[in-house]
């Protein structure tokens, strides 16, 4: 029995040596092998500039072209992938993207990112690989083909092509020599794309600890979607519903006051309707820290109401190519109203401008006023916060929470009018957020919920203020956040 099976499968073995050449998958994998001799050329000369700016890396000029070697290796994935999709049906995801906000700190980034050190070393490695399977793959077409037909040249021209045979058995086991040729070269190709798979899946596939951050990241955007989903459902709820009913409450405390004839009865229902009008004033004030209606309209509506409202006249200037995901746009709208309120409050600025821009994968957002400066960010309770938020002197700027929303100011509210509004609804639902900066060398925390706001997104926040002005404040989020 056993040595039946052998024989069944001995005799499969051999029925599928000659049958590849009829399978679609040898002539794709043979354009593949064919093709990625050209397409590695380049990368391998890359490759090699590579290990020339490595050894190079001791001056400046060298660290610099390694730099650039390695940006450009980490784009590489991309540029092998596309053939490798339509010839073999290989696909692996994007290297996922550098966060950090500036370009020195990419740099810096970019020396010891394994992502693209792996890009290269594979840049490196599949050249000759690749190279020495379309070399021997053509040189195996070539002769094994004269070969094959060697028995009719023969005929003709024994010496034809340098190959000489003294007898016309000798031109028939060399065309036999030229069939096993031909027939073992697709099990050639698919050998050296079996080996390309696998230098693929060792470099340019993400190591398992990336793909398990990736995987965070997304369960992260999944819950900030469905917060925000929340938000709304639940401003919804308090606008359609318990503020509704507290009007109702305050309509009929007003007939009660204005029908009764008792002073008493009067005075009490008076005292119910003020009682109702805070609670009217404290809802509304909840109801914009959790979301302001004015984004359902987009960030730029939203942002010029701000500044509409703002005691401090402001200018907007958004430029954005597509509406952000919510996270990023109650992030900026937050932070701008903050910062409108603390520039009303402290800067003692006659103006201020609002800037919202795209830089690559970030959403910027700029807001700079003309007023004295030279404030300092109190300190941020996150552990390595600071690495991440390069905060450079500090403008005069409020607090948030350290959940999400501002508890110095109502949202909009506070903006417009410059004043305190202790922000009970943003302070009663999230917790008592740090005091406002105060003036020139104040020590003021507002800074540093903005910096937790802006780290909770994967982004930072930048303050340029220097003694007697202007305060810039750069607040840079991911244009996807997670």
């Amino acid at each position: 029995m056993t040595v039946a099976r052998a024989a069944l499968a001995v005799s499969r073995a051999v029925l599928a040596v000659p049958r590849a050449w009829g399978d679609r998958r040898t002539w794709r994998e043979l354009a593949f092998v064919l093709l990625g001799a050209l397409v590695s050329l380049p990368t391998f000369a890359l490759a090699l500039l590579g290990l020339a700016a490595a050894a190079l890396s001791v001056v400046i000029f060298g660290l610099a072209l390694l730099v650039g070697v390695l940006a450009i290796a980490r784009r590489t994935p991309r540029y092998f992938r596309h053939p490798a999709r339509r010839l073999v049906g290989w696909d692996w995801p994007d290297p996922p993207p550098l966060t950090a906000p500036t370009r020195w700190r990419r740099a810096v980034a970019i020396l010891g990112d394994p992502t693209a050190w792996r890009a290269l070393t594979y840049c490196f490695l599949r050249f000759p690989l690749i190279y020495a399977g379309a070399y021997g793959a053509l040189i195996a077409i070539f002769t094994g083909t004269l070969s094959l037909t060697y028995p009719a040249w023969w005929l003709i021209r024994p010496d034809a092509f340098g190959v000489e045979s003294t007898s016309w058995p000798g031109a028939w086991w060399r065309a036999l020599q030229g069939a096993a040729l031909l027939l073992a070269l697709p099990w050639v190709v698919r050998l050296i794309v079996l080996l390309d798979s696998l230098l693929v899946r060792a470099l340019l596939w993400p190591t398992p600890a990336a793909r398990r951050i990736a995987q965070l990241k997304a369960g992260r955007a999944a819950l900030q979607e469905d917060a925000a989903a929340l938000m709304r459902r639940v401003e919804r709820d308090l606008h359609d519903g318990t503020q509704a009913r507290l009007v109702s409450l305050g309509v009929a405390l007003a007939r009660i006051q204005h029908r009764s004839g008792e002073d008493q009865i009067r005075a009490l229902a008076a005292d119910a309707r003020g009682t109702v009008t805070e609670a009217l004033t404290e809802l509304r004030d909840i109801v914009r820290g959790l979301h302001p209606p004015a984004l359902d309209d987009g960030l730029e509506v939203a942002l010029s109401t701000l500044a509409a409202r703002s005691a401090v006249p402001a200018t907007v200037t958004v430029d954005l190519p597509a509406r952000p995901p919510d996270a990023t746009a109650s992030a900026l709208y937050f932070a701008v109203a903050e910062l409108l309120t603390n520039i009303a409050r402290h800067a003692a600025a006659t103006r201020a401008t609002i800037t919202v821009g795209e830089e690559g994968p970030w959403v910027t957002l700029t807001v700079t006023d003309d007023g004295r400066g030279g404030a300092v960010p109190g300190p941020t309770s996150l552990p390595g916060a600071s690495s991440g938020v390069p905060l450079r002197g500090s403008s005069p700027s409020g607090a948030l929470s350290s959940g999400a929303l501002p508890s110095d100011a109502s949202a909009s509210g506070s903006a417009a009018s410059g004043a305190s509004g202790s922000g009970s609804a943003a302070s009663g639902a999230w917790g008592a957020g740090s005091a406002a900066a105060g003036g020139a060398g104040g020590a003021g925390t507002g800074l540093s919920g903005l910096a937790r706001r802006a780290a909770a997104l994967d982004g930072a926040l930048t303050v340029e203020s220097p003694p007697g002005g202007p305060t810039t404040v750069t607040m840079k989020l991911p244009r996807e956040p997670g």
